[in-house]
C-alpha cells in the first residue's frame, strides 16, 4: 500500500480573491467611463452607426469601387443616417417647447381639476401632492428646458460623431483583412467580433422598422383623434421604440397628458387605448422574437442595462444600452471557457451544454414470491445411469 501523497498547495489566487479584484477593476473602469462620458458616448455612437453601414461596402468594392471610393459611400451613408436623426430630433424639441408654451394654463387649469378629483375620493396628502407635481406646469417648462438643453447637448455632440465616423469608417476597410490574416491564429476572437457586429447590426434594424411601423400607425391615429402635433408623438415613439422594455411608457405618457389637456380622459383613455392595442402588439408581442434572434439577452438583463447605462453616460446610454451589454459580454465573458453559465444566465444558451433528459426508467425486477423454483432432473432419473461426476456437479465429459 502507498503512503498518501499530499496536496500541492494552490499557487494562484483564489476564486473569491479573483472575483473581488475582477469587481474593482470593473469599477474603475465604469468610473472613467462615467466621467468621460461626454467623450465615450458619441464615440460609441459613431461605433454603432459604422456598424450598421458596414455592408455597404461590399457590393462597392464587388463592382469594381476602389477602397477610398467605399469607404466614402460608407460615410456618405452614416451622414444620412445622423443627419435624418438629428432633424427629427431637432423637429420635435422645437415643436414640443411650442406646445408648453401654448398650452400651458390649460395645463394649469387640468392640474388643479385632477387634484379636486382626487381630495373628493379622500385621496388626500402626499398622493395628491405627488400627482400635483408631476404635472404642475412649472414641472412641464423645466422638462421643456431640459429638452431644449438636451437637444443642444447632443447638437454638439454630433460634430463629434461626424469626425468619429470618418475615421472609423476608414479604418474598417482595414479591419476586413483581418479574417485573411488572423483566421488561423485567432479564429475564436474573430468570430466574436462578427456575432456581435451582426448582432448589433440586426437589432437595429428590426428596432427601426418596427419603430417606423410604429410611429405611424400612431401619428395616424393621434391626428385622426385630433391631439395637437401628432408628427412629435410619432417622432417621440419612433425614438423610444430603441429602448428596451420601458419605451412604451416613455412614449406614451406625453400625448396622453396633451390629449387630457385639450380633450378631457376620454380623449386621454383613447390614446392610451390606441397605443396598447398597436404597440402591445408589435412591441410586446411579435417584435420580441426577432430581437430575441438578435441578441439573446434576458428580459432582466434588459431593462437592468437600460438603467445601469443611462446613468453611465447618461440619456444616450437608453439607446445604447443594448449594443454596449453586448460588447461586454464578448469581451469580459465570451471569451473565458469557464465562464459558460454566466453566459447562459444573461440570455445566450448557444454555448449551454444540452439539457440531462430524465433517466431511463428501470426494468421491474420479478417478484421473488412468485417465481417458481425450477426442478432439475437428473440424467439417472431418465437414463438410470449414473451421470454425475467426481464432484457431483456436472456428468464426466469423454476425453478424446
Amino acid at each position: 500500500m502507498t503512503a498518501p501523497q499530499d496536496v500541492a498547495p494552490h499557487r494562484g489566487l483564489a476564486p473569491s480573491t479573483r472575483t473581488l479584484i475582477s469587481l474593482a477593476a470593473g469599477v474603475v473602469v465604469l468610473a472613467g467611463v462615467y466621467f468621460a462620458r461626454g467623450l465615450f458616448g458619441p464615440l460609441a455612437l459613431a461605433a454603432v452607426v459604422v456598424i450598421i453601414v458596414q455592408p455597404v461596402r461590399g457590393p462597392l468594392e464587388r463592382r469594381g469601387w476602389p477602397r477610398w471610393a467605399a469607404t466614402t459611400g460608407m460615410i456618405v451613408v452614416a451622414y444620412l443616417i445622423l443627419g435624418a436623426l438629428a432633424a427629427l430630433l431637432a423637429f420635435a424639441g422645437v415643436q414640443f417647447a411650442n406646445l408648453v408654451g401654448q398650452y400651458l394654463d390649460d395645463l394649469a387649469k387640468t392640474v388643479n381639476q385632477i387634484t379636486s378629483w382626487l381630495e373628493s375620493f379622500g385621496v388626500e396628502g402626499q398622493v395628491a401632492d405627488a400627482v400635483s407635481s408631476w404635472l404642475d406646469p412649472s414641472t412641464i417648462a423645466g422638462l421643456a428646458a431640459t429638452v431644449g438643453g438636451t437637444a443642444m447637448t447632443v447638437l454638439t455632440a454630433f460634430f463629434f460623431v461626424l469626425a468619429y465616423v470618418i475615421f472609423m469608417a476608414a479604418d474598417s476597410g482595414r479591419y476586413q483583412d483581418a479574417h485573411a490574416r488572423f483566421g488561423v491564429t485567432r479564429p475564436a476572437t474573430l468570430a466574436r467580433i462578427t456575432s456581435y457586429n451582426s448582432g448589433v447590426r440586426r437589432y437595429f434594424v428590426v428596432n427601426a422598422t418596427f419603430g417606423a411601423v410604429v410611429a405611424v400607425i400612431d401619428g395616424l391615429a393621434l391626428w385622426w383623434m385630433g391631439v395637437p402635433a401628432p408628427a412629435v408623438w410619432a417622432i417621440l415613439a419612433f425614438v423610444t421604440n430603441f429602448i428596451p422594455n420601458i419605451g412604451f411608457v416613455l412614449g406614451v405618457v406625453p400625448p396622453t397628458v396633451m390629449a387630457l389637456v385639450v380633450g378631457g380622459w376620454p380623449l386621454a383613455l383613447g390614446v392610451v387605448a390606441v397605443y396598447c392595442v398597436v404597440n402591445v402588439v408589435l412591441q410586446v408581442l411579435v417584435q420580441p422574437k426577432f430581437v430575441a434572434d438578435a441578441v439573446n439577452l434576458s428580459l432582466t438583463l434588459s431593462f437592468f442595462s437600460v438603467v445601469f447605462w443611462t446613468l453611465v453616460i447618461g440619456p444616450l446610454g437608453a439607446i445604447l444600452a443594448i449594443p454596449l451589454t453586448l460588447l461586454t459580454r464578448a469581451l469580459v465573458i465570451e471569451g473565458d471557457p469557464d465562464a459558460g453559465w454566466l453566459r447562459y444566465l444573461s440570455g445566450d444558451t448557444s454555448g449551454a451544454p444540452p439539457a440531462a433528459g430524465p433517466a431511463p426508467a428501470k426494468a421491474d425486477a420479478p417478484d421473488e414470491a412468485l417465481v417458481t423454483p425450477t426442478r432439475t432432473v437428473s440424467l439417472e432419473a431418465s437414463t438410470g445411469a449414473a451421470s454425475d461426476g467426481p464432484d457431483g456437479d456436472e456428468p464426466d465429459r469423454p476425453t478424446t
